[in-house]
């Protein structure tokens, strides 16, 4: 089982171009589409699309246009009720799958709804094998909500607590590090220079090994670094290893970071070892970038690329 948390959760259009997006300048769409989105949301999708037992987590009003593409999806979710929106993000690709993302911060979340949130997260994780909190905070919320929900689970759930994986940048991701000791984190190479303040060569794996050994394992067990297009790092107290990506067509890169995090947990799950879990992560990532929007893939998505795994 894995359970996931997206506390500021999206309605994601995504608008597909016949050409290179021109700012400034009126153009003609080929096709939008509106699908329920958030990190976390995404992962548990990923998740459910390959059999496996999932529950999402998320803030959600009872009238909220958001709940329609939210069951569309079929995934077990547990909506906790509160008074705010779900905000919307928009996505434009072109041709060449160039994405232009623009996301909304949406609307504050009360202390009391925030509290309801961390009290449904503690209640769902009762059976989970890993608990995974991802995506943005709303503007409201503490830069320490993360660690606040770990803590609380980990109080309640002590030895029985599920493993922890945090996909989050910049405040949020600095707090958990700090604080929480969690067992996995999935920073980009922005989000992994941010992060520790230094300049990150992401055409260099090596130096993304160096860099991550600042805090694994010291502060977190262990930190998958995907690459965009260049492929993925895993770093554990263990070793380190590099996966590149293989060579496809990409249609839309939202979600993909998401697809990489639920392709390694499902490897994970299934007892994989480090490596093939680096390449599952890899795999699931570009098979999610060759498709469109937010669409996630299942088993047939895959393909049949040969994903080389070195050590570092």
């Amino acid at each position: 089982m894995i359970v996931t948390l997206t506390v500021n959760p999206a309605l994601d259009r995504t608008i597909a171009l016949d050409a290179a997006l021109r700012p400034g300048e009126v153009q003609s769409a080929r096709s939008a589409q509106e699908e329920a989105g958030g990190k976390g949301v995404n992962v548990s999708r990923v998740v459910a699309a390959a059999g496996v037992d999932t529950l999402a987590v998320l803030p959600l009003a009872s009238e909220d246009p958001y709940r329609a593409p939210l069951a569309a999806t079929g995934i077990p979710t547990v909506a906790v009720p509160v008074t705010r929106q779900v905000r919307t993000n928009l996505a434009i690709t072109d041709p060449d799958g160039v994405t232009t993302k623009v996301n909304l911060p949406g609307s504050p979340l009360s202390l009391a709804d925030s509290a309801s949130v961390v009290a449904a997260v503690v209640d769902a994780s009762a059976d989970a094998d890993w608990l995974v909190l991802a995506g943005s905070l709303p503007d409201s919320a503490a830069a320490t909500f993360y660690v606040d929900v770990v803590r609380a689970v980990r109080a309640r759930r002590g030895s029985r607590s599920p493993r922890i994986a945090v996909d989050a940048s910049g405040p949020a991701l600095l707090e958990i590090v700090t604080h929480a000791s969690v067992d996995l984190i999935k920073p980009n190479d922005d989000e992994l220079a941010e992060l520790l303040g230094v300049a990150v060569d992401g055409s260099s794996p090596e130096a993304i090994v160096d860099t991550v050994r600042a805090i694994v394992p010291e502060r977190v067990a262990a930190a998958l670094v995907t690459l965009g297009g260049s492929g993925a790092a895993l770093v554990t107290a263990e070793g380190a290893w590099f996966a590149p990506a293989p060579r496809i067509r990409v249609v839309s890169t939202v979600g993909a970071g998401d697809s990489s995090l639920a392709g390694y947990l499902l490897a994970d799950l299934a007892g994989a070892e480090a490596a093939t879990r680096l390449a599952s992560a890899v795999r699931y990532g570009a098979a999610a970038a060759s498709l469109p929007g937010t669409q996630v893939p299942t088993a047939a998505d895959l393909g049949s690329h040969d994903i080389s795994v070195r050590s570092i």
